[in-house]
Formats: structure tokens, C-alpha cells, sequence
């Protein structure tokens, strides 16, 4: 392999490594978020185009996406924790006003009683955010319904407050976000799913695989170190080579 070649493609593997770390260590952060979804990323090598040699190559970061498997349940008790059975996705109002999608269902209500997620996101019902009354028990159903008492009173007396907008798009479709949160590719809202069903008491944990990741981060630093040595026998190589042609 010519040296023009090594220091391609040594230096685009240099910068991708630390993009695929850098991935990893967002994962490792996340080990203990509820609901998150792992990064996936791989790299796939393609040629450098334009005038000069064709042996150039560059690395060039191809994400897969993220992993969708459900991660595991956790029976918490509390009567505003969900987690998704299956596929599915609980609809909230992002940041920045919009439709958004989260599997973590750890909820409460604000001073206002507006149900929301612990980071402080609105829970969007088929009619928009859901308020709960003040001194109020509440139960979440299966299907997202969302029902309320007052407390003390018996449970005959539950008045719905509305139903948690539940979405199932094609995972295709979907796209994190820099908040964490997931939206369709189009810009649009999902359509509400009738299949998406909850369990009332529990949560949903990260996905990730703390001991994987750790693994993978060994890796990732070795291959930094392969191709940072790679880079300095490239050096060496030249100029050992500047040196013959200077005596020749």
C-alpha cells in the first residue's frame, strides 16, 4: 500500500473512531435513562474522487440508526408509571412545540396538573395535553386512558380526562433527535394506534448493554491507536524515502 493511501485512510479512520467513541460514550451515559434507545454506527469505506490517483479512500461514517429493542420492565407500583408493551411509541410535546415520541413513561403532573414526563414535557392526549384535578387518584388503562377521583372517593366515580396518544409508525420513518426524543422523517404527526397497549406500575429501561459498550470502547481505542501508529510509520516511511531520493 502506497503511502498516500495509508495516510487516507488512516486519518479518515482516526476521525470516524472518535465519532463511533463518541457514539459509545453517549450510550454508556444513557445505560440508566428509561426508554433510551442505543446508537448504532458502522463505517464503510469509499474511494476519494476528483483529479490525482484513484487510490485514495476515505472512511466515511454510514449510521445504522438505532436499536429498537425493548429493553427491560421494572414493576414500580406507582400509579403513573407506563411502559409500552411491545412495539409502540407515547406521544409528548417537544421543546420546540412540536409532536415528538419517547418510550420513557415515568410521568407526574406539574403545578397545574398538566401530565407530564419527568423532564418536564407534556404528555399529548388524542385532543392534546391531559390536565389532572388537584387531590386526585389517578389510573392509567391499557388502551392510554387516562381516569381520575378524587381521593378518598370510590373507584365508581372515575371521570375520564382523555386517552395518551399511543403512535406505531414504521421505525423506518422515525429519526432521533439532539433532545434524545424520535419524529417522523416527514415532519408530520403519527396516526394514533389502536394495537399500542400499556402496562400501568412500570417502566421501561434503556436498552443498552453497559458491558457491551464497555467493550466496544476498548476496541474503538485500540483501532485509534492502529491508526494513529499507522500515520506515524507512514512519516517514517517518507522520509527515509526523501532521504535515498536526496542522495541518489
Amino acid at each position: 500500500m502506497s503511502v498516500d493511501r495509508v495516510v487516507y485512510t488512516a486519518n479518515s479512520g482516526l476521525k470516524h473512531t472518535m465519532d463511533r467513541m463518541s457514539t459509545a460514550s453517549g450510550n454508556l451515559a444513557n445505560a440508566m435513562t428509561n426508554g433510551f434507545r442505543a446508537q448504532i454506527d458502522s463505517l464503510r469505506t469509499v474511494p476519494v474522487t476528483g483529479d490525482g490517483a484513484q487510490t485514495r479512500h476515505l472512511a466515511v461514517n454510514a449510521s445504522v440508526g438505532s436499536d429498537f429493542r425493548q429493553g427491560t420492565l421494572h414493576e414500580t407500583g406507582n400509579k403513573l408509571d407506563v411502559a409500552i408493551q411491545g412495539k409502540g411509541w407515547i406521544a409528548v410535546q417537544g421543546t420546540d412545540g412540536n409532536e415528538a415520541y419517547t418510550r420513557a413513561g415515568s410521568f407526574t403532573t406539574d403545578i397545574a396538573g398538566m401530565l407530564q414526563t419527568q423532564g418536564g414535557l407534556k404528555v399529548l392526549g388524542d385532543a392534546g395535553p391531559i390536565t389532572v384535578p388537584p387531590n386526585s387518584t389517578v389510573l392509567i388503562g391499557k388502551d392510554g386512558t387516562v381516569s381520575a377521583s378524587k381521593t378518598g372517593l370510590s373507584s365508581s366515580t372515575m371521570e375520564s380526562l382523555g386517552r395518551i396518544k399511543l403512535v406505531n409508525p414504521p421505525e423506518s420513518d422515525l429519526v432521533r433527535g439532539d433532545d434524545g426524543l424520535f419524529r417522523l422523517s416527514s415532519g408530520q404527526p403519527a396516526t394514533p394506534s389502536a394495537s399500542v397497549t400499556l402496562i400501568s406500575g412500570t417502566i421501561e429501561s434503556s436498552n443498552v448493554n453497559p458491558i457491551e459498550e464497555m467493550v466496544n470502547m476498548v476496541n474503538l481505542a485500540r483501532q485509534f491507536e492502529m491508526h494513529a501508529k499507522l500515520l506515524q510509520n507512514s512519516e517514517s516511511i517518507a522520509s527515509k524515502a526523501d532521504q535515498l531520493l536526496s542522495i541518489s
